[in-house]
């Protein structure tokens, strides 16, 4: 399994970002698959994810802190995750990952996720 997030940048508050993930190894639509993310001196968060389409009902999960601003979503052709940020804050600055979990359900505790990719950063500033 492999994964790889690409997307991030630097953004103006109130700003927009898309991020990618890049998906092999397995179908995107078998695993549970979520976003995750990591500021500097912090916890890693996780802030997204989506159960498996195939074992599960595909619904999403959102932290409070996301809600209504993010959203994932996937390209099974492409077999990508993505996650669309709207609104964006100086608090969403971090390093985004996206991660499998070896089961159809979502849980967002980062502690429950097997495989990890690398991350990309998002920096959101004036």
């Amino acid at each position: 399994v492999q994964l790889q997030a690409f997307g991030g940048g630097l953004v103006q508050p109130g700003g927009s970002l898309r991020l990618s993930c890049a998906v092999s190894g397995f179908s995107l639509d078998d695993l549970a698959i979520g976003w995750f993310r990591q500021a500097p001196g912090k916890q890693r968060e996780g802030i997204s994810c989506i159960n498996s389409v195939t074992n599960d009902d595909g619904s999403t999960h959102y932290a409070d802190s996301v809600e209504g601003r993010f959203t994932i979503s996937r390209d099974n052709t492409k077999n990508t995750l993505y996650l669309q940020m709207d609104n964006l804050q100086p608090d969403d600055t971090a390093v985004y990952l996206c991660a499998v979990r070896r089961d159809s359900w979502c849980i967002l505790n980062p502690n429950r996720f097997h495989y990890w990719g690398r991350g990309t950063l998002v920096t959101v500033s004036s």
